[in-house]
């Protein structure tokens, strides 16, 4: 492997033999250094880290045409593959470079930015709200699905709401903008949109291969599991009744790049 020389012995640190190679050089090896102390590194906060990591690292291969650096990026990937396994989401690194390799772009394209998925939170006259089970992890929740190509977000909306549910409806306004991966949701990270629509006709018919189950809920009578409910039951109802306004929205970490505690 090329690159320049490093500006140190391997294995010395710049203080010299003995020197504590991440702190300083007069506190024992075994006694730890002061400082704040912070909750131990939860599974959703690897994986953040472990797709932060990948994603700048696709971007740089996307855009060097440097040997060097292409290198560079390439071990990135390694390290953020490692934490991918720490976190339990992947059970070969190798095989997940391989992947993350594969759909490399070039240029603009190779930027490498969250998916973006649409959901829907469609009430009817008595204000109660639409809810799908899902076939695939068996929580039910209001439809949604990923933001196809052509289509505007609000459209996508009334697709998915039609395909998955049968039913007919109109967008109303936009209700949160969500990080579905902050939340738990899903191991690729995603920004969703959630409109307040309203079900102007249709029937009731769950999509054969996507959905178990579907129908319309009121607050008190939800079904079970519900997916996320304390992040979106009370926000979704007070919109359907008019008496929420804002955007829900995930409030900037602090610090941005430390769990959160």
């Amino acid at each position: 492997m090329t690159g320049p020389p490093p500006s140190s012995p391997a294995g010395r640190s710049p203080q010299g033999t003995g020197a504590r190679p991440h702190g300083p050089a007069d506190v024992p090896i075994d006694e730890p250094i002061d400082g704040p102390t912070h909750e131990p590194i939860g599974e959703l906060e690897l994986l953040r880290w472990s797709e932060a990591l990948a994603g700048i690292a696709r971007t740089g291969l996307g855009f060097t045409d440097s040997h060097y650096e292409r290198e560079r990026f390439e071990e990135v990937l390694a390290v953020a593959a490692d934490i991918r396994a720490a976190a339990g989401r992947c059970h070969d690194p190798a095989t997940q470079i391989t992947e993350w390799l594969a759909v490399v772009g070039k240029g603009v394209p190779g930027y490498v930015t969250p998916k973006v998925a649409v959901g829907a939170v469609v009430s009817d006259d008595d204000n109660r709200v639409l809810l799908i089970r899902r076939a695939d992890s068996g929580f039910w929740l209001y439809p949604t699905g990923w933001a196809d190509v052509g289509y505007s977000s609000s459209e996508i909306a009334v697709k998915e709401v039609a395909e998955e549910t049968g039913i007919d409806c109109e967008p109303v306004r936009l209700i949160a903008v969500l990080d579905s991966m902050r939340h738990g949701f899903t191991s690729v990270p995603t920004y969703s949109l959630v409109y307040h629509c309203r079900a102007v006709g249709g029937e009731l018919r769950a999509h054969p291969v996507e959905c178990t189950g579907v129908g319309f809920y009121s607050q008190d009578d939800l079904p079970s599991p519900l997916a996320g409910p304390d992040i979106w039951v009370e926000h979704a109802f007070n919109s359907v009744r008019g008496e929420a306004t804002a955007v829900l929205f995930d409030a900037p970490r602090e610090p941005l790049w430390r769990a959160e505690t």
